[in-house]
């Protein structure tokens, strides 16, 4: 089972329905019976999990990469900006 940060839209209406109807002043009950709820459980504890280890230091947080996986690119020089709006103020 692989646990992502990102919803189906069943687990989607299921948590729709389940702030909607809390902030009626009801109780989520009947969304129990929906068959994407085990799958909305299963998700916040793993990201439950996943917090308090991130929080407990066991597991870092995402960092970013030492290395880009696209590669690298130079930036243009300066020079070459100043003299493309040379150009462009010709045009007109």
């Amino acid at each position: 089972m692989r646990i992502s940060n990102s919803f189906s839209e069943g687990e989607i209406q299921v948590l729709d329905f389940i702030l909607t109807t809390l902030l009626r002043g009801g109780t989520p009950s009947m969304a129990v019976r929906s068959k994407d709820f085990a799958s909305v459980c299963r998700k916040v504890q793993a990201m439950k999990s996943k917090a308090g280890d991130i929080r407990e230091g066991r597991v870092s947080g995402k960092r970013a990469p030492d290395k880009s996986s696209v590669g690298l690119i130079d930036s243009p020089d300066v020079s070459d900006a100043v003299m493309e709006d040379e150009a462009l103020s010709d045009v007109g």
